[in-house]
């Protein structure tokens, strides 16, 4: 199967099988950043859309532990970049629907919790074809180190994904069932 052809039987097995109760327990993160020693506090979470798993109460606990928590916003050139964001704050509806922040305030987050549409074993992210975090990725990863993390559903893993050059690879996955490493 193509990404196109994966990302319509994925999007749709997600919309089937949504269930707001299920969410990612915020201890295993916690524990995940103890195991890695994160010492940066800025996070690049995102706002859920579309299905996604909800990572807002996640986000919220971050916050109350002193992380600074930042939202992507999508540039007038197709470029993303990170936007401080508090649980608080006001929210605009961007060009594809999603909400963001209208904060002006652009931070470097050295963690990402990044949405995705499919994921395999190899830790390869699938997205909705745009582009944005690969892109992302490749301007900041070689000035500092960023700790890419995918958030998903389980039934959201296929066994291969094709991958091409701009792919970027995640560190760690967080389901609602666990982080796959």
């Amino acid at each position: 199967m193509n990404k196109s052809d994966i990302r319509k039987k994925i999007i749709s097995l997600r919309r089937r099988k949504f269930n707001g109760n299920l969410e990612i327990k915020s201890n295993l993160l916690f524990k995940l950043f103890k195991e890695i020693k994160i010492n940066s506090k800025i996070i690049g979470g995102y706002y859920p859309f579309n299905f996604e798993l909800d990572i807002l109460d996640i986000l919220q606990k971050l916050e109350k532990k002193n992380f600074i928590i930042s939202l992507p916003r999508v540039n007038k050139n197709n470029k993303m970049d990170f936007f401080i964001w508090s649980h608080k704050d006001p929210l605009k509806i961007n060009k594809y629907g999603i909400p963001e922040t209208t904060s002006q305030k652009k931070v470097f987050p050295n963690i990402l919790l990044i949405p995705l549409v499919a994921f395999d074993n190899q830790l390869y992210r699938l997205g909705y074809g745009g582009g944005y975090y690969d892109r992302y990725i490749s301007r900041f990863e070689s000035r500092k180190k960023l700790i890419k993390i995918g958030v998903g559903f389980t039934f959201q893993k296929v066994k291969k994904l094709p991958i091409n050059k701009y792919d970027k690879k995640l560190n760690y996955l967080i389901t609602e069932k666990g982080i796959i490493r």
